[in-house]
């Protein structure tokens, strides 16, 4: 019967886990200033569109039994 001389079916997966590569990759580029600043005006942007949508919620959260909030409906009057 024939047999295989490799474990692996294909022998670049095999030599994969061997070869070691002489090439460094190149050093990673910084930032530019008006990235830095795009980068700060989407960060910005998400922070005021939370704040505002919690203050925006915060009435809707209120339980709406505060001092000024003491009426009593008429039909609860004529008791």
């Amino acid at each position: 019967m024939f047999r295989r001389r490799e474990a692996v079916p294909f022998s670049f997966v095999a030599e994969s886990e061997r070869f070691r590569s002489n090439v460094t990759p190149p050093p990673a580029a910084r930032a530019t200033v008006p990235e830095l600043l795009g980068r700060a005006l989407v960060g910005l942007t998400v922070v005021a569109g939370l704040v505002g949508s919690v203050l925006v919620g915060l009435p809707a959260l209120d339980s709406g039994q505060s001092a000024g909030h003491d009426k009593q409906s008429t039909a609860s009057q004529e008791r």
